[in-house]
């Protein structure tokens, strides 16, 4: 049965040093969770706190409403996957699988069919009298999920499990994590700094920074409407155009802006006042150089990417400020001319000296 899990004012010390600051967060049961954020953000370390491997210092951690800050690790019904698969050289996929249950005290009856079931949810039932180095990374990192999966625990921590891993295996093991948590319908929380990770996988996500939760929402609320420049920045790839501007007037249902050197109107009432320094903010695949929307500034081009699929333009704006543009497709634009940016005023984003959205 799926758990809740509930953070209420958490926080962890080290000595004098304080890298969580009161962390207050509800996961509801059967939830995919990711926590992003930098390196250092103390991601990993919240997970360790779940998991028991960290004490903390201060605050309270529920399990079905349950107090877990003095219960043992091995007592909290959490399995947890590193990003080090750390499987045992000498044994067997299937003694591998089994180890954990035998030192727990099942008996082989017991073992056999929660292996063979783990085998079969991860597709490596052809694997299981193999040895890891005969194993690819993506078969031994599905190994070191199905150790997880054996113990059939309350919740499923997964702390960077993909990071050794290459591009195209990356991609496969994502969506094998999304089916894995479609088919067992557990508690999972899952740890990355990849932002392509977490907008793909996850149901809610939770964005970190220096030990403080920035924002909490599903992807596509984090993409559309963050709640600063921060999670503007970090969640969306590639990254959103941050530009200089300065407010002009505030009407009742419009503000004019002064961005690249041009007023732009832009169809709503921000939260500031005349003559504030402000940051404009803008996605690339939110621009067009075709007609229609608002121009924003005529660029010059720097750096064609083809991808194939889209086209990256790198280019600098009049008053020299750098501006990424993603067009669909197969386009035909060469390095050294110019274009105009024209953007959605509907799609931008502005933000005050603090960064907050206004």
């Amino acid at each position: 049965m799926a758990t809740s899990v509930v953070l209420q004012k958490v926080e962890k010390r080290y000595g004098s040093l304080d890298v969580i600051h009161g962390i207050d967060l509800t996961i509801d049961p059967g939830e995919f969770v990711v926590f992003v954020g930098p390196s250092g953000c103390g991601k990993s370390t919240l997970l360790r706190m779940i998991a028991g491997l960290e004490e903390i210092s201060g605050g309270g951690l529920l399990l079905d409403n349950e107090r877990m800050n003095e219960v043992a690790p091995a007592k909290r019904g959490i399995a947890m996957v590193f990003q080090s698969y750390a499987l045992y050289p000498h044994m067997s996929v299937y003694k591998n699988l089994a180890f954990g249950l035998e030192t727990a005290g099942y008996k082989k009856a017991q073992i056999e069919p929660k292996v063979r079931r783990a085998a079969e949810i991860l597709q490596i039932e052809k694997l299981l009298e193999r040895k890891p180095k005969a194993l690819s990374g993506g078969q031994r990192q599905r190994v070191a999920i199905g150790r997880a999966i054996v113990r059939e625990p309350r919740i499923f921590l997964f702390d960077e499990p993909l990071s050794n891993l290459d591009a195209e295996l990356r991609v496969q093991m994502r969506v094998e994590i999304s089916r894995l948590h479609r088919n067992l319908g557990n508690t999972m929380i899952y740890v990355t700094h990849d932002q392509v990770e977490a907008m793909t996988m996850a149901d809610k996500i939770v964005v970190l920074n220096s030990g403080r939760i920035e924002q909490v929402g599903a992807p596509l609320d984090l993409y559309n409407n963050p709640a600063n420049r921060f999670v503007a920045g970090f969640i969306g790839s590639p990254k959103m155009n941050f530009l200089k501007a300065k407010i002009e007037r505030v009407n009742d249902g419009d503000t004019t802006i002064n961005v690249c050197g041009s007023s732009i109107r832009l169809p709503r009432r921000l939260k500031g006042s005349a003559g504030q320094e402000v940051t404009f903010g803008i996605r690339p695949e939110h621009l067009s150089v075709a007609d229609g929307g608002i121009a924003l500034a005529t660029v010059d081009i720097d750096l064609v990417e083809n991808l194939g699929g889209a086209t990256m333009l790198y280019t600098k704006t009049p008053d020299g400020q750098n501006l990424t543009v993603a067009l669909d497709g197969q386009q035909k634009v060469e390095r050294g001319t110019n274009v105009t940016a024209s953007f959605d005023p509907a799609r931008c984003h502005v933000f005050d000296a603090s960064g907050a959205t206004i």
